[in-house]
């Protein structure tokens, strides 16, 4: 991408409204441990860092992944940061599988090349920002894009990712779609659908340049080779021309034939036989219907597939626990992430629905950084929960205590990006 347009880029993006700083726009997903030297924990900070991130937006870092000494970001204090407005996401329902399967951030991968654990019939390469931490893999070529180690998909499952288009995106430019597949061979035969290969397929397509000044998203679904399904809709959540809607939340919401689609707040499709019975779905591919135009650039990242169907009240009142690692924050802070209301209204329904029930809200985090900063980090986030339940959902303050763990508890060895995923949860106790 070359550099003009990477600024003029970056510089739309700082003025991107719904509470979105620059760290925003590029920190990993969910609520993590602390990061030393990596951290933005506050809207405050992230505006005072913005700055001195000028220039670096997808630039090449070195191949050792390390940022030059001289831009280290500010650090972070863990200071308690008060929620997002959730009410933008009041009509959110989405809900976060139970348990995670898998995180992909691209952190393992070396900066300018394609990702090791992917295969691709075209070409594409890791992007990041110096001194945040976060990367992205930018693609600009017609084809399909192959995560290796996801093999098998539940009748229940969630898959949630971001999705961020440069600002000279051409009118005509690919789609970029997302769909879910009957591959025997996935490996050897991602690209065979329809010559070889039966297609049995749901697709979700989206577009930032269309007519009229907004995007459209349009799915089709397949069966033994046959289009079952399809139908389009102008959208105005992913628009290239606007800075504040470059960068676009994803969530997918499988149940059993059910398929939800979310763009940030809104649903956009909820489609009630989108899967056949019978069909082993086992692979996701994410894809380009056609090149990119004008140079424009497609990024997308911080990639999570659970699996679950949330049941909260029966594991809440029956059981008298409930973890859930859909309550999400900022990098290094206790600030709550809006998408984080379908799983904050979970439970404070069933909060509603038992007016005796009283709850311990207990945070955790990962083990990177230092413990104790871990530990007050999972104790304001605790709190930042508490504050979330009383504040939009007026539950009674009396019926919540608070505490945090830190690392000191984790549910799964800290080795992996998907292993401390499952670690940084809130956890719901009855008392």
């Amino acid at each position: 991408m070359k550099p003009i347009v990477l600024i003029v880029l970056l510089l739309d993006m700082t003025l991107a409204v719904r509470s979105q700083s620059v760290g925003d726009v590029v920190k990993q997903q969910a609520g993590q441990g602390v990061k030393t030297g990596a951290a933005v924990a506050t809207e405050q900070a992230a505006n005072n860092v913005s700055n001195r991130l000028l220039n670096k937006l997808f630039n090449k870092k070195p191949k050792n992944g390390k940022a030059d000494p001289k831009e280290d970001p500010v650090k972070d204090s863990a200071k308690t940061s008060p929620s997002q407005d959730l009410s933008t996401y009041s009509k959110f329902d989405f809900v976060p599988g139970d348990k995670i399967l898998v995180v992909e951030d691209f952190n393992t991968g070396a900066i300018g090349d394609f990702p090791d654990k992917w295969n691709t019939n075209s070409t594409g390469e890791i992007q990041g920002i110096q001194g945040i931490d976060g990367k992205w893999l930018s693609v600009t070529k017609r084809g399909i894009f192959l995560p290796e180690f996801i093999n098998s998909l539940p009748d229940n499952f969630t898959l949630q990712l971001d999705l961020l288009c440069s600002d000279n995106t051409g009118y005509g430019s690919g789609n970029f779609g997302v769909s879910f597949d009957v591959i025997p061979n996935a490996s050897k035969q991602f690209t065979q659908l329809g010559r070889g290969v039966n297609r049995n397929e749901v697709a979700v397509w989206f577009q930032p340049v269309a007519r009229g000044g907004l995007s459209n998203t349009r799915y089709e679904a397949f069966a033994d080779d046959l289009q079952t399904m399809n139908n389009e809709v102008e959208e105005a959540d992913w628009i290239a021309g606007n800075a504040q809607k470059r960068l676009v939340k994803l969530s997918f919401w499988r149940q059993r034939q059910r398929l939800r689609v979310y763009m940030n707040e809104e649903k956009v499709w909820d489609i009630p036989r989108a899967f056949e019975n019978g069909k082993n779905y086992n692979t996701v591919l994410f894809r380009l219907s056609d090149d990119i135009l004008q140079n424009g650039h497609y990024l997308f990242g911080n990639i999570r597939l659970a699996v679950g169907e949330p049941d909260t009240r029966s594991k809440l009142l029956t059981e008298g626990r409930f973890s859930t690692t859909g309550i999400l924050f900022d990098v290094n802070s206790a600030s709550v992430k809006g998408e984080s209301f379908g799983a904050l209204k979970d439970i404070a329904d069933v909060l509603k629905e038992n007016t005796t029930l009283r709850l311990n809200i207990v945070g955790h985090t990962d083990s990177d950084g230092d413990a104790a900063a871990n530990l007050s980090l999972s104790q304001k986030r605790a709190a930042a929960v508490k504050d979330a339940l009383v504040r939009e959902f007026g539950i009674d303050a009396g019926r919540l205590q608070t505490d945090g763990k830190g690392a000191t508890q984790p549910v799964a060895p800290n080795t992996t990006p998907t292993a401390k995923a499952q670690n940084r949860r809130v956890e719901f106790i009855k008392l």
